[in-house]
């Protein structure tokens, strides 16, 4: 009962904090293995403001697995920064020159850019090499167009404003930033993956004004549909019911990092599990589903099934080679708190199946796998899986960056929009 009461509280006090909710565009971008494409990356984003008192207007992908703001500097000439929008420091007289520790340097000039601090930041298979400002950052709108905020430049009581510390990439690795439409990043992961937590703009926010300190996240699973999140609170129109929430796990490492009690497909579980030592974190930035290398040979086969023989020959050969459509069992994921999180078949299957001939009987049939990927991240442990695209687009998510705690609930999925 006491969790009850304590859930309507903190709803109520949501919609009081003025949350707001910013759309996502979507991107889908081939990935390419020797000419070849092999699978597909796809990238949410949404547009953020910059500076005073011309804000300058970028996308980003709002970044659960990062801890920073980054956005291509005009001075960067890299291709994958000129195809992009740029920041130019000479259009802001809010900005100023920082170290990573917040102390002031002097204003960049020729030659001497390179004396100031500057870091390497790892995203995925790119790399990006900045410096440091501090800016005003607003995310969805401009300050200007909130009711509360104020001719002098005070941000206290505008929710979606706030002054943080941006690093401005003066070097971006072509892959895979050319390809995206998007300009940055925006990490809403927790405050310890960023150097100091002035970087970390989402806590920046909630200390700042009446904002709760909890965003939601809704990924469209149809063309046509838009995706959003939520800042203030979640969306609760967004989800079937009340939010089942999940302790983080080892915060100081930065992720939205959970407890994995068990892992089934159907009935059987995956032996490395059964002593309730894995984890998952809870990543925005990814496409994908990825579990422990470890157990990948155990889930593929325990997802694998052979497609049926076609029996309807006027059916057309994308439709009735779709392993999406051949039924499969169940992943079960049990977290903590009761919580459980499936996948059907549909939701974690390769759209192809895979053509296998048997060494015995030479004869030719075609099974359906899971569409997971290994993920080897050491300093995290060695039972590590990764809940991107699949598991966010089926579950409403909700982050509580105060209570440090993942809340998970049923999307509610608009039926996909009909052009004619």
């Amino acid at each position: 009962m006491t969790w009850l009461i304590a859930i309507a509280l903190l709803q109520a006090t949501t919609v009081l904090g003025r949350r707001f909710t910013v759309p996502l565009d979507k991107q889908v971008v081939p990935v390419k293995v020797n000419g070849n494409v092999v699978s597909h990356k796809t990238a949410y984003f949404g547009t953020i403001f910059v500076g005073q008192p011309k804000p300058q207007e970028f996308t980003v992908v709002f970044d659960t697995g990062s801890g920073h703001l980054f956005l291509p500097s005009k001075e960067c000439e890299d291709e994958a920064c000129k195809v992009h929008r740029r920041y130019d420091r000479s259009l802001s007289a809010s900005v100023q020159e920082i170290n990573h520790d917040g102390s002031q340097v002097a204003q960049p000039s020729d030659g001497q850019d390179e004396e100031r601090d500057s870091v390497s930041i790892a995203y995925g298979t790119g790399e990006i090499l900045g410096s440091f400002v501090k800016e005003v950052v607003c995310i969805g709108s401009p300050a200007g167009t909130d009711p509360s905020y104020e001719a002098d430049g005070n941000l206290s009581q505008v929710p979606h404003c706030s002054s943080a510390r941006v690093v401005l990439a003066k070097e971006m690795s072509a892959e895979p930033f050319t390809a995206f439409g998007f300009d940055g990043v925006l990490g809403l992961g927790l405050d310890s993956l960023a150097l100091h937590p002035e970087f970390h703009l989402f806590g920046q926010l909630a200390n700042g004004s009446a904002l709760q300190p909890i965003f939601g996240v809704f990924l469209a699973r149809h063309q046509g549909v838009g995706s959003e999140v939520t800042f203030g609170g979640h969306n609760e129109y967004r989800a079937q019911g009340p939010l089942g929430w999940v302790p983080v796990t080892s915060p100081q490492l930065g992720h939205w990092r959970v407890q994995i009690l068990r892992v089934y497909a159907g009935t059987k579980a995956l032996p490395l599990c059964e002593d309730g030592e894995c984890h998952a974190i809870v990543d925005t930035g990814t496409s994908i589903l990825g579990a422990p290398s470890k157990a990948m040979r155990s889930l593929l086969s325990m997802t694998a099934r052979r497609m049926p023989t076609e029996t309807e020959p006027s059916q057309q050969a994308s439709e009735s080679q779709d392993c999406r459509r051949v039924p499969g069992p169940p992943l079960i994921f049990e977290l903590a708190n009761g919580v459980s999180l499936v996948l059907e078949a549909e939701e974690y299957s390769r759209p192809a199946p895979s053509q296998i001939t048997s060494s015995a009987t030479k004869q030719k049939f075609s099974i359906c796998r899971a569409s997971i990927l290994p993920v080897d991240m050491p300093a995290l442990g060695s039972k590590v899986f990764l809940f991107g695209e699949p598991v966010l687009q089926k579950y409403y998510t909700a982050f509580d960056y105060g209570g440090q705690r993942v809340g998970f609930a049923l999307a509610e999925q608009p039926p996909p929009v009909v052009v004619v």
